[in-house]
Parts: C-alpha cells; sequence; structure tokens
C-alpha cells in the first residue's frame, strides 16, 4: 500500500462518510466520495481540488455501481480502502412498513453495500490487497422496536461480512465490520422513512422515544480518528466497534443474551443435534 492511499468511500456527503472523508484528505490520502448528491461536498472539492473526486452514485442500482467503481478506480489508479458507508433508516414498526418501504430500505442498507463489494473485489483481488470496511451497527446484534428493519439491513450486513471476510483474506483483502455507536450523523432527519403510525403502537412507541431520550450524540469527527488507525493496521481485527458507551452496551447485550440461553439450556439438550 503507498503512503498516500486512495480511499473509496460511500455516502460521503454528510455525517460518518463526510467525516472519514474530510480525515483521510487531511492526512495526505486521496478520496472518491461517492454519494447520491455530491452537491454538500463542493467545498471540500474546492478545498483538495487534487486529491478528491467527487462521484454521483445511487448504490441501489447494481450497473450504476459497477460503472462508479469503474471510475473511481481510474481516478488515481487504484483502491486502498473502500468504505461501505451509505446507509438509510426505516422508523416505525414492523407491521406498520410497507412493502415499498422495506424493499427500498434494504436496498440502501444491505443490497447496496453488496453490489459495492461485488464491484471493488476484481480490484482489490488484482492489486494484491486492500481494506474494505462494512459499516453496520452497534445494535446489529439484535432487534429492537420502532428500528427493526434498520437492525436487519445491518445484522443481514454483518452477517455476509464475516463470510466475505472468510472468502477473500487469502487475497490479502481484509475486511472489517465497522460497527458503529450513535453519532450525529442526520440518519434520524434527513436520512429517514417514516411509517404511518398504528393507533395501537403509541403506548410503545411514547416508551421508545422517551427511551431514546434528548441526549446529544457526539458528532461524527469524533469517531473519525479510530477509522483513520483502524485503515493504517497492518493486521485489522474482522470487528470492531467505534464508541466507548456502545462497546459497554454491546458487551451487555452479549452478556444478557448468553445468559437467556443459558437459562434454557434444559429445554435446548432436550433434542439430538
Amino acid at each position: 500500500m503507498t503512503h498516500s492511499r486512495v480511499w473509496f468511500i460511500t455516502g460521503a456527503s454528510r455525517g460518518l462518510g463526510r467525516a472519514f472523508a474530510e480525515a483521510a484528505l487531511a492526512g495526505g490520502d486521496r478520496v472518491v466520495a461517492a454519494a447520491r448528491n455530491v452537491g454538500p461536498l463542493e467545498d471540500l472539492t474546492a478545498k483538495y481540488p487534487d486529491h478528491l473526486v467527487p462521484l454521483p452514485l445511487d448504490v441501489t442500482d447494481r450497473q450504476e455501481v459497477f460503472d462508479g467503481v469503474e471510475r473511481a478506480a481510474a481516478a488515481f489508479g487504484r483502491l486502498d480502502v473502500v468504505v461501505n458507508n451509505a446507509g438509510a433508516m426505516l422508523y416505525g414498526m414492523v407491521e406498520e412498513a410497507t412493502e415499498e418501504q422495506i424493499r427500498a430500505h434494504m436496498d440502501v442498507n444491505f443490497f447496496g453495500a453488496v453490489w459495492v463489494a461485488q464491484a471493488v473485489l476484481p480490484h482489490l483481488r488484482a492489486q494484491g490487497g486492500g481494506r474494505l470496511l462494512q459499516v453496520t451497527s452497534m445494535g446489529s446484534g439484535g432487534g429492537m422496536a420502532t428500528v427493526g428493519f434498520y437492525g436487519a439491513g445491518k445484522a443481514a450486513l454483518d452477517s455476509v461480512s464475516e463470510a466475505l471476510a472468510m472468502e477473500v483474506e487469502g487475497f490479502g483483502v481484509k475486511v472489517t465490520i465497522v460497527q458503529m455507536g450513535g453519532y450525529n450523523t442526520g440518519l434520524f432527519t434527513t436520512g429517514t422513512t417514516n411509517t404511518e403510525p398504528q393507533a395501537q403502537y403509541q403506548p410503545l412507541r411514547t416508551e421508545m422515544e422517551a427511551m431514546w431520550g434528548d441526549a446529544v450524540a457526539p458528532e461524527p469527527d469524533a469517531a473519525a480518528p479510530v477509522v483513520m488507525e483502524l485503515a493504517a493496521l497492518p493486521d485489522p481485527p474482522r470487528r470492531l466497534i467505534v464508541g466507548s458507551q456502545s462497546f459497554d452496551h454491546v458487551l451487555q447485550m452479549d452478556q444478557a443474551q448468553s445468559e437467556l440461553y443459558r437459562s434454557w439450556e434444559h429445554l435446548s439438550r432436550l433434542a439430538p443435534g
């Protein structure tokens, strides 16, 4: 890997993607920043005209992704770090969501990431290696009311990424599942599609909204140094939780799940297999 790395980042116009792009550029690296709307990247393009290439890209269109990756690879001659970051939020109860909403959500959060991975791997394999950072969530290990489809998409990406890591490590390609904590990315505002609320779920909806609370999430640039260090590791981990509080929450969830399994172990062991 050359000293000046080439990054390909999806969802780069705002939130975490923007923060990662800024950090990479500030470190002297070059970036192909992909987003549906690259307008918000005009200031970065002006500041780093020789190091940043904005790339309009809709990750839900598989052919557009493959064509876009070809342009990205040609821009600086290679791809060193690919960050599969593009995502959206479908907020509401499972029963409330329409088929169109569910399919559109999975097209972005799961299939879009798969298309990017499929498109970049021939390039990474041909050059003998590279990094693929799969941005999931600290909550991808279990579902939660009102954000079930977001968790489902991230859990699916999490599982596929584990398989992918095994499949490509022999080619020198390192895959890391980046389990992000909660950051002020705009996901719950500009990046959210809301279901049509059903009255019977209002008590639970109110309870969940109270649980989310009014806590102010840290800004995305607080996470960028962790991702920069991760990308530079010669032997990166298969998965990494980003966020101190999120680290504690994930461990608590894992412990609770283990305790649940143990409490019903007697029933599980009644069946062979």
